[in-house]
């Protein structure tokens, strides 16, 4: 394979200029890791398309040598997907950044995967619209289509998988498809297979995604954040999903565990109750709002809750959301100098409150202190910040350990082993468990068709 890229870069470079080929050692492991754990997995060449042809154009030429393709957006996944196992060719997308197609009046846009969801978000301020999917990261939002993301808006506006009406996509052997037809944007459709579907979430295993078209909301009139402490997991799962039987139009429902309170009241100097701690966002229109409240608080007072805060200006609300902004670097806070390590997985709602109190004992059991845990408890998905020294194998080795039990009690729950993160480089045994090998197969055949696999 050495042999054959050395080959191919004088191609590389008649397509993409010389600057847009790089085999440099710092680039190569810049594009060779993302925010996991997991070792850098450096590719044998980075290239920097411009256009969607340049991509088939280098596609093609991959396809012709048999050389891997590993798409890269902006590194910020979590399960070490972007590593490249079998070396080959990094395309590297972020020089392709353009907004598209703007149409206002359909609510919907279509982006280059070098637009990150803050970017597309500043380019629509001054339109009423937005693009609420979040997952936390300012990550690309081809990316987001390719690991089906999400975050703390699913449960109202959902994921990736909801918000996408087509694709353009470069196939392994350089073709160019339009999964919902080119140029074509309805709200909905029942025409033939959905393509569009099959492909967001694929992991960049089924083609490079080179534009996406999104649907967008309108602004909410107004926002109001609350948030209030409970005395265990159980009250406070049960208050949230009263409040959704309600029919409370909740934009957001987070969840904080006691340890992860603990650890946002130490690193941002906040007084928190340290007990279960549900964060709530409501959108709509003002006279709304205060309905909505009214009904929440009745609710958790119900199920135990106490402390309810809530506020709607902009700067009260940052204030009661920011433990929840900075989970993760309170997290790193708790073991300064180690890394932080997080993997999720996703069970019916009626099932979160067994599953984080089953995770907390194991975690304790297994000397994996100090874990905490946030979710978004409003569609029963929910992550483990593992702080952890990477130089010491044995505590690697029982962190691995506890991820596998920990999708496998969720798979025995009747859930899944990544809600949000994907499959990546650590669940692809999990996955075969989760969905059962036939699956597997049948997924096998469509990656290999056409041409070679990516």
């Amino acid at each position: 394979q050495a042999g054959a890229v050395e080959r191919v870069i004088s191609a590389f470079r008649s397509v993409s200029g010389d600057e847009g080929v790089s085999v440099g050692s710092a680039v190569r492991e810049q594009h060779g890791r993302d925010e996991s754990v997991h070792r850098c997995r450096p590719p044998d060449v980075v290239v920097f398309p411009r256009s969607v042809e340049e991509v088939s154009a280098l596609a093609k030429i991959c396809h012709h040598h048999q050389l891997p393709m590993i798409p890269f957006g902006t590194g910020t996944g979590l399960e070490g997907g972007v590593g490249a196992l079998k070396g080959g060719v990094c395309f590297s997308l972020r020089r392709m950044d353009q907004v598209l197609d703007l149409h206002q009046e359909d609510f919907d846009v279509t982006v280059e995967p070098g637009v990150t969801r803050k970017g597309l978000n500043s380019y629509l301020r001054d339109t009423g619209l937005w693009f609420p999917v979040d997952p936390g990261a300012d990550a690309s939002l081809c990316g987001m289509a390719a690991t089906s993301a999400s975050g703390t808006n699913a449960v109202r506006y959902g994921t990736m998988r909801e918000n996408v009406l087509n694709l353009e996509v470069v196939l392994a052997d350089g073709t160019v498809l339009h999964t919902a037809g080119k140029g074509r944007r309805p709200r909905k459709t029942s025409a033939s297979y959905n393509l569009t579907n099959l492909f967001v979430g694929s992991e960049g295993t089924l083609g490079i995604i080179t534009k996406v078209t999104l649907r967008l909301y309108g602004i909410p009139e107004s926002m109001v954040s609350a948030v209030c402490s409970f005395p265990s997991v159980q009250s406070a799962v049960d208050s949230t999903v009263q409040i959704l039987q309600a029919g409370v139009a909740i934009a957001r429902i987070e969840f904080l565990d006691d340890v992860m309170i603990n650890a946002c009241n130490r690193f941002n100097n906040l007084s928190y109750e340290v007990t279960p701690t549900p964060f709530l966002e409501f959108h709509g229109s003002s006279k709304s709002m205060q309905e909505q409240v009214s009904i929440t608080e009745e609710i958790t007072r119900d199920n135990g809750g106490s402390d309810f805060a809530w506020a709607e200006d902009e700067e009260t609300r940052g204030r009661l959301w920011k433990a929840r902004h900075d989970a993760w670097y309170a997290a790193l806070a708790l073991r300064p100098g180690c890394k932080a390590y997080s993997t999720d997985v996703c069970v019916p709602i009626s099932r979160l409150p067994q599953i984080i109190v089953e995770t907390k004992e194991d975690l304790i059991r297994n000397n994996i202190t100090g874990s905490p845990i946030a979710g978004h408890v409003g569609d029963g998905n929910f992550h483990c910040l593992i702080v952890l020294d990477p130089n010491d194998p044995d505590e690697v080795q029982r962190v691995h350990s506890f991820t596998e039990r920990l999708a496998r009690r969720a798979l025995a729950m009747d859930g899944t082993c990544t809600g949000e993160h994907g499959i990546g480089l650590e669940k692809r045994a999990l996955l075969r468990e989760e969905v059962g090998p036939l699956a597997i197969e049948v997924m096998l055949g469509l990656k290999a068709t056409p041409g070679k696999v990516l």
